[in-house]
């Protein structure tokens, strides 16, 4: 099975998406017990786009920022660093109680003590994002586009990031861009909405040729039978990841490909860390393995983040998963939630469970 692609493309990824920082105590050490914080740009889509935009390819970041702000400052130099192009509206603040940005506040846990992780987003600037801000015709047309990742997250955000999210779903259907779609259900996003953000969803995932997310994801964003995966038993869950995509597969005949990560938690520095993708008629499954973990977070992303690499590179679905499933254990040695690759070899070293020393 191949993906094909417009040729005439400047961008071979578009990310929407709201961009925050994350601040991290040292050394695994609990939020309240702390005293040193790293301080870090994140967002879940850029720690996608990342694996492309470190290897070379082209990638743009669509966003928002709150003007004269030095946290805005640090974002746009972050992503410039991360080799990423941006455009966004430059909001101003409204006040010492106006526009912000995101706070992520988490710690990565020790041993037998889970992470935990705080999300602060009053006033996020990011839930402004309106389609009215962008030039989808210049994005979508003139430069052009392969695959537009989005993700539920933003979608869920707000009323306007919402109808942002579904306007780009339009315009990439529109132009010939490939849809990549993660579902990212957040029950406490949805509260209230639950009728529109269905809507919203299904139509996005009616045009997206790549579907993620886990079986919650599929059942309650959007309403897709399947059976229980069945608690920690990997197999089962495997099984029953399956047995949905027969049903995605009916209710969204455009998606092509359908992925989702599986894990086990033995400890907080120790995973079971497996994955499963059905390209067309054909199921890819990484049967899970332990990964020494650094930091869990981002490491979904890193998943989605190979994948997609490796589906706009034009290699053997084979290697789609495998490239994923190495780009997300690598993402989970880092101290940012995402993963900086040094070369495709780095993360194919890790698929081969190489970690000898490179001289």
């Amino acid at each position: 099975m191949k993906i094909d692609f417009r040729k005439d493309c400047e961008w071979a990824l578009l990310v929407p998406t709201s961009m925050g920082i994350r601040i991290t105590p040292e050394s695994g050490q609990p939020v309240h017990s702390s005293h040193r914080f790293l301080m870090q740009v994140t967002s879940a889509e850029t720690n996608v786009a990342s694996i492309s935009s470190y290897l070379g390819l082209p990638v743009k970041v669509l966003t928002t920022f709150v003007k004269d702000s030095p946290i805005a400052r640090m974002i746009k130099d972050n992503l410039g660093n991360r080799h990423m192009a941006y455009e966004g509206k430059d909001v101003p603040q409204g006040g010492p109680w106006g526009y912000r940005h995101q706070f992520n506040i988490a710690d990565s846990g020790v041993g037998s003590r889970g992470p935990r992780v705080h999300n602060d987003r009053a006033g996020e600037v990011g839930r402004t994002l309106n389609v009215k801000d962008f030039d989808l015709d210049r994005i979508f047309g003139k430069e052009g586009v392969q695959i537009i990742h989005v993700s539920g997250l933003i979608g869920a955000l707000s009323p306007e990031t919402s109808t942002f999210c579904l306007e780009l779903a339009r315009a990439a259907k529109k132009h010939g861009t490939r849809v990549s779609f993660d579902l990212n259900y957040r029950a406490s996003f949805w509260k209230g909405r639950e009728k529109e953000l269905h809507d919203c969803f299904a139509e996005i995932a009616g045009v997206a040729d790549i579907l993620v997310g886990n079986e919650e994801d599929f059942q309650l964003c959007l309403g897709i039978e399947g059976p229980e995966a069945g608690g920690k038993d990997l197999a089962a869950q495997i099984e029953g990841f399956k047995g949905l995509i027969k049903n995605a597969k009916a209710a969204y005949p455009n998606a092509a490909v359908f992925a989702t990560t599986l894990r086990e938690v033995i400890s907080v520095n120790a995973h079971l860390w497996g994955a499963v993708m059905a390209a067309g008629d054909d199921f890819h499954v990484v049967e899970p393995r332990e990964i020494t973990v650094l930091d869990r977070i981002g490491g979904g992303d890193g998943f989605v983040g190979g994948m997609l690499y490796a589906v706009l590179k034009g290699w053997e679905p084979e290697k789609w998963v495998q490239f994923g499933w190495a780009s997300g254990a690598l993402a989970t040695t880092f101290l940012t939630d995402y993963a900086q690759p040094a070369d495709e070899e780095q993360i194919w070293s890790v698929w081969a469970g190489n970690a000898r020393v490179k001289r």
